[in-house]
């Protein structure tokens, strides 16, 4: 089954083919950093798998999540639309896969190209409004429904039932004490809905968890649902996969990437962005 980025997909076939040109396959290892606050990034990234995390921090040490990127985005969107300076920070927070853009290439491909630039703004315009509503959910929600919220936010960008999330993420995720947390993930144990040990959430019944969450998880789905409902302007009948042409030492070649990618071919991850 091939492996797929909603954003590259929906594409026409001439740029999509255009920025998979200058792109390059690279692993996305936990805490992996894609962007710093302040600093224009050296790429931009778009997930086939995993989940990157765009976190605010404070002059005090304290941080929340403000964000969170999978397959249905790009990451780095913000530094591509004018000068100001971003403030927030973004690390995979879910390990997984994906592809890398040069950000001058990618700036370049938003300032000459209506099609990919309308694009960019589409998804930026629904981040906006999805975080909006995350930060009324914030003020207005118990835990226990942005908990559950969150969670089903996340297994729907990583399509899988197994979440890796410490206490302490989960923690600045809510923005509450640990004691919180286990609290919280305790009550949803107990009634079935997931499982929380060393580290792991399984969620184990998504319709009851989708019962308990508030009604801010089906505004934020809808968001990206309608994002991506329309097909790819010259190309409707084209599957949404990744296919294209991947830049190597000797020129383009075409290549389809795929689950299978051997560990040969993605660049080895950085420490830094």
């Amino acid at each position: 089954m091939p492996i797929e980025n909603r954003f590259l997909s929906a594409l026409s076939n001439s740029k999509r083919d255009l920025l998979l040109s200058h792109s390059t396959p690279i692993a996305l290892p936990t805490r992996f950093v894609c962007y710093r606050a302040e600093e224009t990034p050296r790429y931009v990234y778009f997930p086939t798998s995993g989940m990157v995390s765009v976190v605010t921090s404070m002059q005090d040490g304290s941080s929340a999540e403000v964000g969170i990127v999978g397959n249905e985005g790009l990451v780095g969107c913000l530094h591509l639309i004018g000068p100001a300076h971003v403030s927030t920070n973004a690390f995979v927070q879910l390990a997984g896969e994906g592809l890398r853009i040069p950000f001058a290439d990618m700036q370049h491909a938003y300032r000459t190209s209506e099609e990919i630039r309308d694009r960019v703004l589409e998804f930026v315009q629904a981040q906006s409004v999805s975080t909006s509503q995350i930060a009324g959910c914030n003020r207005l929600h118990e835990a226990e429904e942005r908990l559950a919220r969150w969670l089903l936010m996340s297994q729907d960008l990583t399509h899988s039932n197994v979440l890796a999330f410490t206490q302490e993420f989960l923690s600045m995720m809510l923005g509450s004490r640990r004691t919180t947390v286990t609290l919280i993930a305790g009550s949803l144990q107990k009634a079935g809905l997931i499982e929380y040990r060393r580290g792991n959430v399984t969620i184990l019944d998504r319709s009851n968890l989708e019962a308990v969450a508030c009604d801010c998880y089906q505004i934020t789905r809808h968001l990206i649902t309608e994002l991506y409902s329309a097909p790819p302007p010259s190309n409707p009948l084209q599957p949404a996969s990744i296919s294209g042409l991947v830049r190597n030492p000797t020129g383009l070649v075409p290549t389809a990437i795929r689950l299978s990618i051997r560990k040969a071919q993605i660049v080895s991850p950085e420490l830094e962005h």
